[in-house]
């Protein structure tokens, strides 16, 4: 059942809302907290204003259940913010609910903090930079009562991981709410599909495969930095294409897949073997593999095999199953689209041998993740998916670092690792220099599968 066609993504709003041609000043000064008319609204900040981030607040601002307004956002590319603030404010069903005049719009690396000082105790800071940036801004949040949203992955290597369960913890002692951007685990399809697989509907699990196999997208690879541009703002614009800012395409891209698949194992992995390799690559100078085939391995033998592909003109697929002793389970298919789960008697995905399909009516996961999440805040019910997105974002770790050292990576390898990409990323300003440097070519690092086998990709 191959498919090419993808879901549409929170990284295809801005995308869909027009184009803004200029953008307008803006002012970085330290501005008093926001006093909302209502007591009981929520104000959001958001940190990172690119597709993914405006498509959050687009979300947040569509939960029915009592009032909810953005009023701060931060970047540190200005005409990112104006359009993302444009792009809400044009909407008629947002406009009345962004709340975002120049002296609470900032720029910078130190931009986070100030647009999150605009907060109340209980307001939500909203992440959605690279996921390199996650730990400090989360450490910030946390230290000021604030429940947060944040985008996946949240962590790229080992240290960042074991920061970020720390972190967790220091969440839940302040009963502060957390949602992750790991939106499959809201779908109600897949909830269902859980619910039978758990009931032994298709027998003991013994294999899953995914796929992700599609051409470039987003900032996959990248052209050498143009004469004079600034290091730093050239690597962060083009965040997919360096390990340190988001561990990469695979780490970016994979971790849905991944993460769906470990939810029905009701697991994770404990260990991961992979192959991988460049082709083709002309004068990009990014740090990926254009192609990654990985064997996970559970703690009772069963496998994951995951597929990943970056390349045009090659067949595509993009979809996530499961094999148990009994039959076949259809998690996902045509992306991350939601009403796709399926059962099917033997081991192919036959639609004449379907035992079960999830027919109820579809809605929009990436709504519900928020619809959850203001839900928990309302009623001050638990909630925090911190500790998961830390270990869907270490086991999809594991797989990259397989892949590019040629060596089998354990999850304790992987959470133990004392390499750090970026150990300083929470003390960067606009003249400091990138974590990654060039060589006197223009290239950057890349993987070296059996010459380079430090745990250092």
């Amino acid at each position: 059942m191959p498919s090419t066609k993808r879901s549409s993504t929170r990284r295809d709003f801005l995308k869909n809302t027009g184009k803004v041609a200029t953008a307008s000043a803006l002012a970085g000064m330290v501005v008093p907290q926001v006093h909302a008319a209502e007591d009981n609204t929520i104000q959001l900040a958001l940190i990172g204003c690119g597709g993914r981030g405006t498509g959050a607040v687009a979300n947040a601002l569509s939960v029915n259940n009592g009032p909810i307004k953005l009023v701060a956002m931060a970047d540190v590319f200005p005409e990112r913010l104006e359009r993302s603030r444009k792009a809400l404010s044009k909407r008629e069903k947002y406009a009345k609910l962004v709340d975002v005049p120049s002296d609470r719009q900032f720029i910078g690396f130190d931009a986070y903090r100030k647009a999150m000082d605009c907060l109340n105790p209980g307001d939500i800071a909203i992440f959605a930079t690279p996921p390199g940036f996650r730990c400090p801004h989360f450490d910030y949040a946390v230290r000021k009562g604030l429940n947060v949203f944040m985008e996946k992955p949240v962590t790229v290597d080992g240290p960042t991981t074991r920061q970020m369960l720390t972190l967790a913890d220091e969440a839940d002692k302040k009963n502060l709410k957390v949602g992750m951007g790991l939106m499959c685990r809201h779908s109600r399809d897949r909830w269902e599909l859980l619910d039978r697989i758990k009931a032994g509907e298709i027998g003991d699990i013994i294999a899953m495969r995914a796929y992700r196999m599609h051409g470039p997208i987003g900032t996959f690879s990248s052209k050498p930095k143009p004469e004079g541009a600034n290091e730093l703002l050239y690597q962060v614009k083009r965040f997919h294409s360096f390990l340190w800012a988001s561990g990469g395409c695979y780490s970016d891209f994979y971790i849905h897949n991944i993460d769906e698949c470990c939810m029905m194992k009701d697991a994770w992995p404990i260990q991961a073997q992979a192959l991988g390799g460049r082709h083709y690559r002309g004068d990009s100078v990014d740090q990926n593999f254009d192609n990654y085939s990985v064997e996970y391995t559970f703690a009772d033998g069963a496998k994951l095999f995951l597929d990943g592909r970056n390349m045009p003109g090659c067949y595509e697929h993009f979809a996530s199953y499961a094999h148990g002793t009994k039959g076949l389970a259809l998690i996902s298919i045509g992306g991350h689209s939601t009403n796709k789960c399926r059962i099917f008697q033997g081991q192919t995905p036959d639609n004449a041998k379907t035992a079960w399909k999830f027919s109820k009516p579809a809605k929009n996961h990436y709504q519900l993740e928020w619809d959850d999440l203001i839900d928990a805040i309302r009623r001050d019910k638990p909630y925090n998916e911190t500790k998961r997105g830390a270990e869907a974002s270490l086991v999809t770790s594991m797989g990259r670092m397989a892949a590019h050292t040629g060596r089998i990576v354990t999850y304790d390898d992987m959470l133990n690792c004392e390499h750090e990409f970026a150990p300083d990323v929470g003390k960067l300003t606009m003249d400091s220099p990138a974590p990654l440097l060039a060589d006197a070519s223009g290239k950057y690092p890349v993987p070296q599968p059996g010459i380079v086998t430090k745990r250092e990709y």
